[in-house]
């Protein structure tokens, strides 16, 4: 059996953190339940991340992260409405494809908001820079238009929220969009 360096264990932490965050998240989820997903020990899980809330940013950080890419990888080469509607097909084949990925931004947003009411700032800076960056690829993908940016990114955040709210695609909530059609993806 090939043992895991420390670094490949982060990744898996991250990875089941991601799971079990977008299911549960964030007050929910134990790091008990992410050891076992993962098949560590609580102590060790604590000598790759110092607590918690440490994992749970690492896996928000992932999470933008990744989408940021995709949108970036949809983009490129592509200028105008090409580049608008690739980028969208693109989300939806993410969250279509991985669901976690779409739970999990909207347990950012929840977690993120708590720790604000409490008083804790710091805590949401970290998300909001991950946020910042994920804006900041669209907008380059849109050709720094901060018009397309936003109601780009408006519709997608209506997007998720029909999504997680779980409106068919027939539904008419959804016939004012205009998305990439399902042959372009």
């Amino acid at each position: 059996m090939v043992r895991m360096s420390a670094d490949e264990r982060r990744e898996s932490v991250i990875r089941a953190a991601i799971t079990e965050f977008a299911r549960s998240g964030y007050n929910g989820t134990s790091t008990e339940a992410i050891a076992r997903r993962v098949g560590v020990s609580q102590p060790y899980l604590f000598r790759l991340f110092t607590n918690k809330q440490a994992i749970f940013l690492a896996a928000s950080s992932r999470c933008l992260a990744d989408t940021r890419r995709v949108f970036e990888g949809a983009a490129e080469g592509l200028e105008g409405e090409e580049a608008l509607q690739a980028m969208a097909a693109a989300y939806q084949q993410l969250i279509a494809g991985d669901p976690e990925k779409l739970m999990m931004q909207m347990q950012m947003y929840v977690a993120v908001a708590a720790a604000e009411s409490a008083g804790d700032h710091e805590f949401g800076q970290q998300v909001r820079a991950g946020w910042l960056e994920l804006w900041d690829a669209v907008h380059l993908g849109l050709g720094a238009d901060v018009n397309e940016t936003t109601t780009f990114l408006a519709y997608g955040m209506l997007i998720n929220v029909l999504v997680s709210l779980g409106f068919p695609g027939d539904h008419r909530m959804w016939s004012g969009f205009h998305l990439a059609s399902p042959e372009k993806t």
